[in-house]
């Protein structure tokens, strides 16, 4: 992850220091011992980084170094690049009106100040907030034995970085609901199946009269490892036996039917689609084979952008379930870095009579969350 911006963080690091070292420090003639000190942090965070762009996986093994790594930036580097942005935009202005009080530094200093609130708040209070978010689906399809059915989700548990607080405190909530069925929407690992096993006796205790039903996200396969065929295919085969051995149904397209009261939904589970080619699994003729046209369905895909570009032309699936943004794990004032590449991030939206949710999730590959609360979805289906 951080070879592919590896320039980019280089310069990140470096410019602010040169602007400041330029208009501050250099007025103060200090002693070079003293410089060195000022350089230090910047010569420290840019061997941390060529140390990580070595890395051959996607990020390291222990996920509290690119943690640390990334607090670290937001705590120094990205504080001093605001202040430096607002400080050169500020000495432009005054430069134009012929002024000499640059208004930039003030505001740059106090957006700084923020900057650092919510670097601490995204690691270390962000990743251990937790809510309950109600949603309903109304639709005439749904046969009338199913009126009031109860489905909890939740997805993108990222559990080798998720703090085990949460996890905790999630399945008890799930079990509260008192669900007919629990749905988990991929993105139960980061990179390796044995980040499941100091977790999975708590995984086990989730309940539902229809079980827990599963599919996989992106990172449940063995994408983002830079290893060999055999290998990544054993990762694969032991994720998936781990969530058979936890007595979840793993769906990997395929589908099946719940019944109440002689009547029947079907849930599909399709594997990952994604935008990107080398990371699709899915095949949605398998996915829905046997499925009769008039059947209700729900359908399950870890990705959200394939709703509109695959499920709602192809399939008349009435309601899908999916995960995958995290929300972009930071909002603020409403806005979140991920609606720049999607709108269906987060929440629910309609299309006719049929319907996406996307929750934000539990975790994330690294455990910060600003704005975007870690969250599970209670779902309850009506007739209308």
């Amino acid at each position: 992850m951080i070879a592919r911006i590896f320039f980019l963080l280089i310069l990140l690091i470096l410019i602010p220091d040169l602007y400041l070292y330029k208009h501050y420090v250099i007025r103060k003639k200090l002693s070079l011992g003293k410089r060195f000190l000022w350089w230090l942090p910047s010569l420290i965070l840019i061997v941390f980084t060529i140390g990580l762009s070595t890395v051959k996986a996607f990020i390291p093994d222990t996920i509290e170094i690119i943690s640390v790594y990334l607090l670290l930036l937001g705590v120094i580097v990205i504080p001093k690049a605001v202040y430096s942005i607002c400080s050169a935009l500020g000495l432009g202005y005054c430069r134009m009106i012929h002024s000499r009080k640059n208004y930039g530094n003030l505001i740059g200093f106090f957006l700084a100040l923020f900057t650092i609130y919510m670097a601490f708040y995204s690691f270390l209070i962000g990743p251990h907030r937790f809510t309950v978010r109600q949603e309903e689906f109304v639709s005439k399809e749904l046969p009338q034995s199913f009126d009031g059915y109860r489905i909890v989700q939740f997805t993108d548990a990222h559990v080798g970085s998720l703090p085990v607080d949460l996890l905790k405190k999630a399945v008890d909530s799930i079990n509260a609901q008192k669900p007919d069925m629990i749905v988990f929407t991929g993105d139960l690992q980061n990179l390796q199946p044995d980040e499941l096993d100091p977790v999975m006796p708590i995984l086990k205790e989730l309940k539902a009269k229809d079980g827990v039903v599963s599919i996989l996200g992106n990172h449940d396969y063995a994408f983002y490892l830079n290893t060999d065929f055999a290998t990544a295919a054993l990762n694969e085969a032991k994720m998936k036996q781990k969530q058979h051995d936890m007595g979840w149904k793993l769906l990997l397209n395929e589908n099946f039917t719940v019944k109440r009261g002689g009547e029947r939904i079907f849930i599909a589970g399709m594997e990952n689609e994604s935008q990107k080619a080398e990371q699709t699994r899915s095949d949605l003729q398998k996915t829905m084979a046997g499925v009769p046209d008039d059947a209700f369905v729900i359908m399950l895909q870890h990705e959200p952008t394939a709703w509109r570009r695959t499920i709602l032309s192809k399939t008349k699936a009435q309601l899908t379930l999916s995960g995958h943004t995290h929300g972009g794990q930071f909002k603020l004032f409403g806005w979140t870095p991920v609606s720049l590449t999607t709108d269906e991030w987060g929440g629910h939206y309609q299309e006719n009579k049929r319907a996406l949710l996307v929750s934000t999730g539990l975790g994330g590959l690294v455990p910060f969350r600003f704005g975007v609360i870690p969250e599970i979805v209670v779902i309850t289906l009506r007739n209308s």
